[in-house]
């Protein structure tokens, strides 16, 4: 589903999802950062994730339309690989509460704030793709 009405609230750091049928969502601009669906955040395959971190400040430089399926959004730290899809959007907006509970227990489980700065990890990101 496409929503009607897409706005960057730059103050309160969310991005607000309106739909036909009524429903208002806002997902902040950390969530959608630490869940961006790019390779570089989800890796190219099942525990190739890299755990995120240090985005509670992060901004939305920029966010355009690609094509009529998705969004890309452009982040004050640099990331801007991220395709959005509108279905991608809308399980963001239904699932977030359990979305982002996964991601705190995810940091936890690795030791881990949500303010640690990236690359604290303890394991190396010097390979490439297809490296190993």
């Amino acid at each position: 589903m496409i929503p009607s009405n897409v706005v960057v609230h730059q103050q309160s750091k969310v991005l607000e999802l309106s739909y036909e049928n009524g429903n208002t969502y806002r997902l902040p601009f950390e969530f959608l950062r630490v869940l961006s669906p790019s390779a570089e955040v989800q890796g190219h395959g099942p525990g190739q994730e890299t755990l995120q971190t240090g985005k509670r400040d992060v901004l939305i430089a920029n966010l355009e339309p690609v094509g009529h399926y998705a969004l890309k959004p452009s982040f004050s730290d640099g990331h801007d690989s991220g395709l959005y899809s509108w279905d991608f959007l809308q399980y963001l907006c239904e699932n977030q509460e359990q979305l982002w509970k996964a991601h705190l227990d995810k940091l936890a489980a690795a030791g881990l704030d949500r303010d640690a700065p990236m690359g604290q990890q303890g394991h190396s990101h010097d390979h490439s793709c297809g490296s190993h």
